[in-house]
């Protein structure tokens, strides 16, 4: 647990963990953020009971799996986002439950993975204090807009690789890119999923904004919901490009293979003739009349030599060959 309290009677900023609580309870116009980090349910679940949240909330919030979603209650406002944890590579990206609870005068973030939104926002307070001055709303706000930015930015730094991608299936298409695609294209979805479930969100934070998120906080509501709508608008982008790439690869993989079957039909009709002139003088009669006809088997040569020939002429007129 690490905490943020703010007393506005001296002005003064505390960072600490747990004993924040009690301190915070003594001064009843001070601000509390407390922020836990992969707790055991048996730990987390009598803290967040302590401050009075809904138990469909604090249930919704200790699920492993559950969809975003905002909830208003009597004295507090509950948001689900779905953080996002990158690496390195391309769109690698894993996702996590963030719940987030606000209250007139305490913000609570629960999370089961290090959130890189979090912490730059509570390094951020370190930096400038008076932020948290700002109230748990527009703080839970500051949280939703970094990690919406963080969605756009993993979406625009995947761009250069998208326009490389481009370039060498239409240079030298294979299957490994084929499979790299495919890859590509299971992660936008999940991505563009996540974006769609933030959407709703942030249109009723912009449309119908809950208790503690007041008029003056309507330009970041606005703001969120533009990050999110760009979010999903380069997913659905990115994704119908890799669509058109792996649907143009596999037009391709079928014009190649029809070629290959055209060349390979040519090859059998031109052979069929031949085969059934071989065939018919391997029979092992007697009284064939051309046996007994010196010049015969050059006759039978040239003949099936012309058959070819005439039939490859042919196809080279038709355009098969």
């Amino acid at each position: 647990m690490q905490s943020v309290l703010f007393n506005p009677d001296t002005k003064s900023t505390q960072f600490g963990g747990v004993e924040l609580l009690q301190l915070w309870q003594q001064q009843p116009d001070s601000i509390l953020w407390v922020d836990l980090l992969d707790y055991e349910e048996n730990e987390e679940r009598p803290i967040l009971e302590s401050f009075g949240f809904h138990p469909l909330a604090i249930q919704d919030a200790l699920r492993k799996r559950h969809p975003p979603k905002i909830e208003s209650y009597n004295d507090h406002v509950f948001l689900l986002l779905r953080g996002l944890l990158t690496s390195e590579k391309n769109l690698e990206s894993s996702f996590f439950p963030l719940s987030i609870f606000v209250k007139d005068r305490l913000l609570v973030t629960r999370h089961s993975k290090e959130s890189d939104s979090i912490n730059g926002l509570y390094e951020k307070i370190k930096e400038q204090p008076e932020l948290i001055m700002a109230g748990p709303a527009a703080l839970a706000l500051r949280i939703a807009d970094r990690l919406f930015r963080r969605y756009v930015r993993l979406l625009i730094e995947f761009e250069p690789r998208l326009d490389s991608l481009e370039a060498e299936m239409f240079a030298k298409p294979n299957d490994e890119l084929l499979s790299e695609i495919t890859s590509y294209k299971s992660r936008l979805r999940h991505i563009t999923r996540n974006a769609n479930y933030h959407k709703l969100i942030t249109m009723t934070l912009r449309d119908e904004p809950p208790a503690f998120f007041n008029q003056d906080l309507s330009h970041e509501s606005i703001d969120l919901y533009e990050q999110v709508e760009r979010s999903q608008s380069l997913s659905s982008l990115y994704y119908d490009v890799l669509k058109d790439l792996s649907d143009g690869y596999l037009a391709l993989s079928s014009h190649r293979l029809n070629r290959v079957m055209q060349i390979l039909t040519v090859i059998t009709v031109i052979f069929v003739p031949l085969t059934f002139v071989a065939g018919l003088y391997g029979m092992n009669f007697e009284y064939i009349p051309e046996l007994s006809f010196r010049p015969a088997y050059f006759v039978v040569l040239g003949f099936m030599a012309l058959a070819a020939i005439v039939q490859l002429i042919l196809f080279r007129r038709k355009g098969w060959l």
